[in-house]
């Protein structure tokens, strides 16, 4: 199956400066913050891991395995850059098991309303640095 990230090193270049970005955005970052929690991501296809540890306001590329989050997120990488882009349903990657989430799903179910502004800075992202090939991306 076609990737949309092309390598780990590319995975962290795009989501990496995107999370710092919606950690930044007036709108979107205290309310994150806020929560408390230490999300991880994992992604398969390729590897990687992204942890944003909200009490400490930092945005962890990498498996640091000093970090323990509250919530962590399992998924291929081309499930995450769908979910971003506003076309998949959290609820319904859960359901059909293309999201695992291990920790207290309910606490990351209520920043979804909060998040949903971040699709479309996700799209703005991708065409402000160079990457609008990727909206298309269908994978």
């Amino acid at each position: 199956m076609e990737q949309v990230y092309t390598d780990t090193d590319h995975l962290y270049r795009v989501l990496v400066p995107f999370f710092n970005m919606l950690k930044s955005n007036d709108d979107i970052g205290p309310k994150i913050l806020a929560s408390g929690l230490i999300m991880q991501f994992r992604y398969s296809e390729p590897v990687g891991v992204i942890s944003i540890d909200c009490p400490k306001q930092e945005v962890i590329q990498g498996d640091d395995e000093s970090i323990i989050p509250t919530v962590t997120m399992t998924m291929k990488a081309n499930v995450a850059h769908k979910f971003w882009l506003g076309k998949l349903s959290l609820m319904v990657a859960l359901t059909k098991r293309d999201i695992i989430s291990k920790g207290p799903v309910a606490a990351t179910m209520k920043l979804l309303p909060i998040i949903k502004g971040a699709y479309a800075l996700y799209n703005d992202y991708l065409k402000e640095n160079g990457m609008e090939e990727m909206i298309a991306f269908e994978g």
